[in-house]
């Protein structure tokens, strides 16, 4: 597998985990697979044991190369950010975080949420947790997380109840173990939800004094039990050099998958 964890805390404020690659060429070509439109079985092949390779289709290759090429060298913006919410999903079944995780976007810059992961209660079936995400690949860090904290107030005000009972609707909507109408009504009060927030970092942020720095005011935005507030973060030195380069393998996966 393409990443490990270690995991890291601020108190009772927060927890979560530190992601490292440790196969460049694994996670290049399952974020490849997701460009090409083969996010379930990219799902699969996290989550079983023995799971048989399937074929790219020609039609699939313009764009996920376009998914994975960024237009104008001064805002890569778009192209990370979509990478990045990518290895955000790939971390989350690796960790086995949720029953059932949406899947990636498969356009740059969506405007809904970043992640949606659902937790069940399967004696009750009801949803005992809907953890909200958001996914930011940045080089301002601080400031992106203070706006995030922002987002996330609005969140546990209720005031984009409407999009997350949408989102909710289509996660389960063909679930035959779960009550659907009730466990969407349970997930409108708030204990009934959650919040992970995962960035990358640079050098500034990359310790534990960083991260409690990093991610001060998240037990006071969202209150509650410890695990309300998740935080996920990743470093590199270089982090736009870095997307840029697994960028160019998974795009020469993405080849070989439609020659194949």
């Amino acid at each position: 597998m393409p990443l490990t964890f270690k995991p890291i805390k601020d108190k009772t404020n927060w927890a979560g985990c530190r992601w490292e690659v440790v196969d460049d060429d694994k996670l290049a070509e399952l974020i490849a697979r997701v460009a090409m439109g083969q996010s379930r079985y990219v799902r699969r092949v996290l989550t079983e044991l023995s799971v048989s390779a399937t074929k790219g289709k020609s039609t699939a290759l313009d764009g996920a190369i376009k998914l994975l090429t960024v237009v104008d060298p001064e805002y890569p913006f778009h192209r990370d950010g979509w990478m990045f919410q990518v290895i955000s999903w790939i971390s989350a079944h690796m960790q086995g975080l949720a029953d059932v995780i949406a899947y990636p976007h498969t356009i740059h810059a969506h405007k809904g949420f970043d992640g949606v992961h659902v937790q069940f209660d399967k004696k009750k079936r009801s949803v005992s947790l809907v953890v909200i995400c958001e996914e930011k690949a940045t080089t301002n860090t601080k400031n992106l997380v203070g706006r995030i904290w922002k987002e996330f107030a609005e969140m546990e005000l209720g005031n984009r109840d409407n999009e997350l009972t949408d989102q909710l609707t289509h996660l389960l909507e063909n679930r035959s173990d779960i009550d659907v109408d009730k466990a969407i009504e349970e997930v409108i009060w708030k204990d009934a939800r959650a919040y992970r927030v995962s960035v990358t970092i640079d050098d500034k942020f990359n310790s534990d004094a960083g991260y409690a720095n990093l991610f001060k005011g998240y037990s006071t935005t969202i209150s509650g039990k410890i695990d309300r507030r998740r935080s996920e973060v990743f470093y590199s030195s270089d982090i736009r050099d870095w997307f840029d380069k697994l960028a160019v393998k998974s795009i020469e996966f993405a080849k070989k998958m439609e020659k194949n």
